[in-house]
C-alpha cells in the first residue's frame, strides 16, 4: 500500500495526543492521529471525566443526607446505581465525541487502529484487527500511548472480584464492602465514592501514610476525615495473600508485626501504572525505555531524531494536564516557535477529587527543608472563612510554604471543599514568580473560598486577619 505523507504523526489520541494534534494544525502542519480505541484516551473515557461524574453523584447524595442542616426536609433518600453509572458513561461519551469534532474542525486525519514504528523511525504502520490499514510517513512522530494499571502478583484484576479502575467504574451492582489496595489519587477517589454510597471500605497502603506524595499535614488531616466517615485505613501494610471466593475476596494483611484478614465483596487494585511501550516498534531505534517509560529530554525528544514521547508514556507526574502541556511544548519546539519553554514538573498541580478534596503544587514542607531551605509556613482553616461556613463546609485548611530569605512561594497544599478549583491561584502565582509581597497586595473578593489563599499567605508572615 502507498505511504501517505504528513508533517506530524501522533500515535495515541489521549489528552496529550489530541491536544498536540490541535496545536500542530494551528501551526499549519498536516497532521495524522492514530488511535486504537476511543478518542480522548483513558482520561476522557475511563479516568478523569467519568470518575468526576461518579464523585459528583456521591457528593449530591451526601449533601441530601445532610439536608436538615440546611433547613431542608428530604425523606427516603436513595440512589439508582445503574442510572448513576449510565450518567457517568454518557458524560464520557459526550467528551469523546467533542474530541472527534475538534479533530474535524482542525482538519486532523484520524485513523482508527494500532500504530507502530515500522521500516524506520519515520514510518508508522497502522493495523486494525491484525490487518494492515495504512502506512504513514512523517519527519516527526510523537508517541502518546499513555499507560495502564500496574498489577501485583495475586492481585490481578479478573473483572468480577478484583477490579482495576475500569471495572470499578461500570460494576453491575453496588458492593456492600470494598477493599482498596493503594492510597494514591485513584485509590482514594474510588474509596471515597463507594464509602459515600454506603459501602464498608478498607484501604491498604504499603507506605506509612495515605496520599504519600502529599504534604504530611494534608495526609494526616485527610486520613482523619476518611476514618470519621467510616473508612478503615491500614498503613505500613503488606498484602500477604488474596483468596478469591464465589462472591467475595479475603485478603491476608501484615501490619505492625501482626497478621489479620479482611473479607470484602470486591477489591480494587490501585497500585500505580506502567507505560504502554509494547509493540511500538522501538527495537532497532535509539529510543530508551526505563521502568516501562520512554526516556525523553526537556523538549520531549527521545534518543531517536524526530521521535518524541509525551504524557504518561514519558513518565511522572501521570496527569492529563501535564500531558496536554507537554503536547503543546513538543509541537511548538518542532515548529520552531521562539518563545516556547520546557515544562517544569514542579509547576504541575496535583488534584484528588475525594471528599474532602486535596490539591497541591510545588514542594512539601519536608522537601523544602530537605533541600536546605529556610522556610516560612502559613496555614488557614476553612473554619475561619465565611463562605465555607455558609456552604456548610468548614473542615479543611490551606498551607503555604515560602522561602524565608526571598519570599518565593515554594509550595501550596490544600484539603477541603473545592480546593481543586482553588489551586490554580497558586499555580499562576508560581508561574509569574510571585513573592509574598504581591500575594499580600492582591485583593481577593469577599465572601469567597479564595480569601483563604490570601489569609494563608498572611499567616506565614504573622499577619492573618481572621484567625
Amino acid at each position: 500500500m502507498a505511504a501517505e505523507r504528513f508533517d506530524l504523526i501522533l500515535i495515541g489520541g489521549g489528552p496529550g495526543g489530541y491536544v498536540a494534534a490541535i496545536r500542530a494544525a494551528q501551526l499549519g502542519m498536516k497532521v495524522a492521529l492514530v488511535e486504537q480505541a476511543e478518542l480522548g484516551g483513558i482520561c476522557l473515557n475511563w479516568g478523569c471525566i467519568p470518575t468526576k461524574a461518579l464523585l459528583r453523584t456521591a457528593e449530591i447524595y451526601h449533601l441530601m443526607q445532610r439536608a436538615e442542616a440546611f433547613g431542608l426536609k428530604v425523606e427516603g433518600v436513595s440512589f439508582a446505581f445503574a442510572k448513576l453509572i449510565a450518567r457517568s458513561r454518557q458524560v464520557a461519551k459526550r467528551l469523546s465525541d467533542g474530541v472527534a469534532f475538534l479533530m474535524k474542525k482542525h482538519k486532523v486525519t484520524v485513523i482508527a487502529g494500532r500504530g507502530r514504528l515500522s521500516g524506520g523511525a519515520h514510518t508508522v504502520a497502522v493495523t486494525r484487527d491484525g490487518k494492515p490499514v495504512a502506512e504513514l510517513t512523517a519527519p516527526n512522530v510523537i508517541l502518546a500511548t499513555g499507560a495502564r494499571a500496574r498489577t501485583l502478583p495475586g492481585l490481578e484484576p479478573d473483572g468480577k472480584l478484583v477490579w482495576s479502575y475500569r471495572e470499578a467504574m461500570v460494576p453491575k451492582a453496588m458492593p456492600k464492602s470494598l477493599l482498596v489496595v493503594g492510597s494514591g489519587a485513584i485509590g482514594i477517589e474510588f474509596a471515597s465514592f463507594y464509602c459515600d454510597l454506603g459501602a464498608e471500605v478498607t484501604v491498604v497502603e504499603v507506605l506509612p501514610r495515605i496520599l504519600p506524595v502529599e504534604d504530611e499535614d494534608i495526609s494526616a488531616f485527610a486520613r482523619k476525615s476518611f476514618e470519621k466517615q467510616g473508612m478503615r485505613i491500614v498503613t505500613s501494610a503488606k498484602l500477604a495473600g488474596l483468596t478469591r471466593g464465589n462472591d467475595s475476596v479475603t485478603a491476608r494483611i501484615e501490619a505492625e508485626g501482626k497478621s489479620f484478614e479482611v473479607t470484602a465483596e470486591r477489591a480494587i487494585s490501585a497500585v500505580g501504572i506502567v507505560g504502554n511501550v509494547e509493540d511500538l516498534g522501538l527495537e532497532g531505534t535509539k529510543i530508551k525505555v526505563e521502568k516501562t517509560h520512554v526516556v525523553a529530554d526537556q523538549w520531549l525528544a527521545t534518543g531517536e531524531p524526530g521521535v518524541f514521547a509525551i504524557g504518561d508514556l514519558a513518565g511522572p507526574p501521570w496527569l492529563a494536564h501535564k500531558a496536554m502541556h507537554e503536547g503543546v511544548v513538543c509541537v511548538e519546539r518542532i515548529a520552531g516557535v521562539k518563545d516556547t519553554h520546557p515544562l517544569d514538573p514542579a509547576q504541575v498541580p496535583g488534584c484528588t477529587y475525594s471528599r474532602p478534596q486535596i490539591a497541591s503544587i510545588g514542594l512539601t514542607e519536608a522537601k523544602a527543608k530537605e533541600g536546605g531551605r529556610a522556610v516560612k509556613i502559613g496555614k488557614f482553616p476553612f473554619s475561619g472563612n465565611g463562605k465555607a461556613i455558609a456552604l456548610g463546609e468548614s473542615d479543611g485548611f490551606i498551607k503555604t510554604i515560602f522561602d524565608a530569605k526571598t519570599g518565593e512561594l515554594l509550595g501550596a497544599h490544600m484539603v477541603g471543599a473545592e480546593v481543586t478549583e482553588l489551586i490554580h491561584g497558586y499555580a499562576l502565582a508560581r508561574t509569574l514568580e510571585t513573592t509574598e509581597a504581591e500575594l499580600m497586595r492582591t485583593v481577593f473578593p469577599h465572601p469567597t473560598l479564595s480569601e483563604m489563599l490570601h489569609e494563608s499567605v498572611l499567616d506565614a508572615y504573622g499577619r492573618a486577619l481572621h484567625f
